[in-house]
């Protein structure tokens, strides 16, 4: 396999979330694409297994199993796939569901992907699982924002959203990696969404990514997906609503997300970014 590595939302190699892309993974078994993604060792590995009539088979393993979908492996397929074949449109059929995605290319030349997610859901967060959650992080009930309640959302794979009541809050990230691995294997969430509201659009988070053999990811675009889906469906964005995520400052990674909040209440949630090479 050719496996290609990108940086995703983000401008140059210091910054964004690295990704590894294999535009054509077919025959590839679950175990050769498992041990690939181990290899290349970032938190995510986008492999190409069919591609036909302007459609793509995606699917994406992190250094120790796979996932039904990942929003920055996603970008970087996408800007991977235009820079061989030309900026368009294409559909991933992705373990959860279709995703179309779009590429273009800017007056700088620079090519941006856009990605609209499988229709976002959210849950309640079980009263024991967030009081196991808060101890495992470090935080207590002061530490939330009330403003933005604590749930589970979804938009191609689960996240829990927690909102820091400060900055300061979110920015000391220390946690107990083996009780979170835990806890997060036995309710099947992806990353764990810790968010800061700056201004109504402007967001800041941080995603503990223990399932993907990292401790923190630097860009999160299918956390990103399923947030937009939690502020529209708790009636705290008024859509549509373009919203703009920083993530990956405090790991020295900076990252930029922008995320579309359309209007409805099943259609899918817009996510915007850049990819380039290393």
């Amino acid at each position: 396999m050719e496996i290609l590595r990108y940086v995703a939302f983000g401008t140059d190699p210091g910054g964004g979330n690295p990704a590894g892309v294999v535009l054509d993974a077919s025959g590839a078994d679950d175990a050769a694409m498992l041990a690939a993604a181990a290899e290349v060792g970032y938190s995510e590995t986008a492999f190409v297994t069919d591609a036909r009539d302007g459609s793509l088979a995606v699917r994406y393993f992190s250094p120790l199993a796979e996932v039904p979908f990942c929003g920055h492996a996603t970008i970087a397929t996408a800007v991977a796939h235009a820079e061989r074949h030309g900026p368009g449109r294409l559909v991933l059929r992705t373990a959860a569901g279709l995703v179309p995605v779009t590429t273009e290319r800017t007056a700088d030349g620079t090519l941006v992907a856009t990605l609209v997610s499988v229709a976002p859901r959210t849950v309640p967060l079980d009263d024991a699982d967030l009081a196991e959650l808060l101890a495992i992080l470090g935080w207590s009930a002061d530490d939330l924002d009330p403003a933005l309640p604590p749930r589970v959302a979804f938009a191609g794979a689960w996240h829990p959203v927690l909102a820091a009541a400060s900055l300061d809050r979110l920015a000391r990230l220390d946690y107990d990696l083996p009780a979170l691995t835990a806890l997060m294997a036995r309710r099947d969430w992806t990353t764990v969404d810790l968010v800061r509201r700056e201004s109504p659009t402007v967001f800041h988070a941080r995603n503990p990514f223990p399932p993907g053999g990292v401790v923190e990811d630097p860009a999160t675009g299918a956390a990103a997906a399923a947030f937009g889906g939690y502020l529209r469906e708790l009636g705290l964005v008024t859509p549509p609503a373009t919203l703009t995520i920083h993530q990956g400052v405090d790991m020295g990674r900076p990252s930029v997300i922008t995320v579309s909040v359309p209007e409805g209440t099943d259609t899918g949630i817009a996510v915007t970014g850049t990819a380039v090479r290393l």
